[in-house]
């Protein structure tokens, strides 16, 4: 199964192109959604509750569904993705496996039905109907553009990334056992009903997916049906299971999932090591041998005590202001992002417009998608701007970032923290370099002249 949280880089340019030629249209219902801003649209999405009600009361501790029978959102739902798309996207080549995986609970287990190769819709329709099998679609937002566009802003919103799977079920059906995931889990019911059951965790806020049997879940905790509009939310860690009632000919909806391996854990185990390695260099202490044949020693216990007064450096450090930085995760999070979804316009990544003189005025574009880091691996430390930027259904390159001397940060912190600035206030030494940066960021599209 793909990472919950959406490898979207891994996407070569031949798949790019394929998914190009399959985006499904259908007819669109008019959007439901805000995307004014990443609040907005994280505000539409969970409407009418408010961010702050949901932040304070649901967000890693219990489930929350909202009902909505309100048949203009069912039917903006229903556009984001259908069961009658997939003629035409087999129709482009789909493989098992790697777009769709067909499977069905027996008995408590999940068993996989997939095929070889290349997905066959006929076959697909067959297993569909006749051993009413449900077919799981792998990152839907390639081939529809409204989920790119969600799914993009969620992104931005919650600064992790965000990955969906389509489930389509037919009735008297169930095609997972019970089972918990290490994601926070958005559901939205997009056409059909879907029987729900939801059970207390018995890993809260889990780190990995696991399937738990019938015997040891106990009784529900929720349960309850969604139907197109309604939207479910639940933390990792709780366990559930769906099933389409009979009476439903089918159902379809979409999970959308975040905050994969993004916990205070992992943080940590990213952002320690360079935190020690800065330290050491300030801190005789952190320099000094470790005790001889340590590293073959069972019991350690004498040395926990200098071990202790060495983490207790480390934290005073920080509270002394020391800023501690994530390496991995932001760099994971920088390559894998979805760009933003720019439609069909193909001059919104050409340089256009006034060139950025000294008297210009000036204003970042992209700025939910441009991050500003200091890379200490090279001699000469740099403060690069990282924005992966592709057109729509464009041929993905290596993820790469303008790279500019360290005496050039603030000057860039001027730019992304402004709404605009003026190019002669830039903090750098000389009106040369002034202009060269913003020509620099203008020529990459970053920059328009207002």
């Amino acid at each position: 199964m793909p990472k919950k949280g959406g490898k979207h880089a891994e996407m070569g340019k031949d798949m790019q192109i394929q998914c190009k030629r399959a985006k499904v249209e259908v007819a669109s219902s008019p959007s439901v959604m805000n995307f004014e801003s990443p609040d907005s649209l994280f505000e539409s999405l969970i409407s009418p509750i408010k961010q702050e009600i949901f932040f304070r009361e649901y967000w890693e501790q219990k489930p929350l569904l909202v009902t909505r029978n309100d048949p203009l959102l069912a039917a903006y739902y229903q556009s984001l993705f259908q069961l009658s798309d997939l003629k035409e996207l087999c129709s482009q080549g789909l493989y098992y496996g790697r777009d769709v995986n067909i499977c069905r609970c027996l008995n408590g287990k999940k068993k996989v039905l997939n095929k070889e190769g290349k997905v066959n819709y006929m076959q697909l329709k067959k297993d569909f109907d006749q051993k009413k099998a449900t077919i799981q679609f792998h990152q839907p937002q390639r081939f529809k553009e409204e989920l790119w566009k969600i799914q993009e802003k969620l992104e931005c919103y919650f600064g992790s990334l965000v990955g969906s799977n389509v489930y389509m079920t037919p009735q008297g059906s169930q095609g997972l056992p019970p089972h918990y995931d290490d994601v926070e889990v958005f559901i939205l019911q997009l056409e059909g009903e879907k029987h729900w059951r939801l059970y207390k965790p018995t890993v809260h806020l889990a780190r990995e997916y696991n399937v738990e049997p019938e015997d040891r879940i106990g009784n529900p905790t929720h349960e309850f049906i969604l139907k197109p509009g309604d939207l479910l939310y639940f933390p990792r860690g709780t366990i559930h299971q769906a099933d389409t009632p009979l009476g439903v000919s089918y159902s379809t909806h979409v999970t959308i999932s975040t905050y994969q391996n993004n916990s205070w854990g992992d943080f940590l185990l990213d952002a320690i090591p360079g935190l020690v390695f800065d330290t050491a260099k300030e801190d005789v202490a952190l320099r000094r041998s470790i005790p001889r044949q340590l590293l073959m020693q069972v019991d350690i216990a004498d040395s926990t005590k200098n071990l202790s007064s060495l983490l207790r450096k480390l934290a005073d450090c920080l509270e002394n202001g020391r800023e501690l930085r994530s390496s991995d995760m932001k760099k994971d999070f920088i390559m894998n992002r979805l760009p933003p979804c720019l439609g069909c316009d193909p001059d919104a990544l050409t340089p256009g417009g006034k060139l950025p003189k000294l008297e210009s005025k000036i204003r970042l574009q992209f700025r939910d998608h441009t991050v500003i880091t200091v890379d200490l691996d090279q001699e000469s430390p740099v403060s690069p701007t990282k924005l992966p930027l592709y057109p729509w259904g464009g041929c993905v390159e290596q993820s790469h970032g303008l790279r500019f001397p360290l005496s050039h940060l603030e000057a860039l912190k001027q730019i992304w923290s402004s709404s605009t600035v003026d190019v002669k206030e830039l903090s750098l030494t000389s009106d040369a370099e002034r202009v060269n940066l913003a020509l620099a960021l203008w020529a990459e599209c970053l920059i328009e002249v207002v």
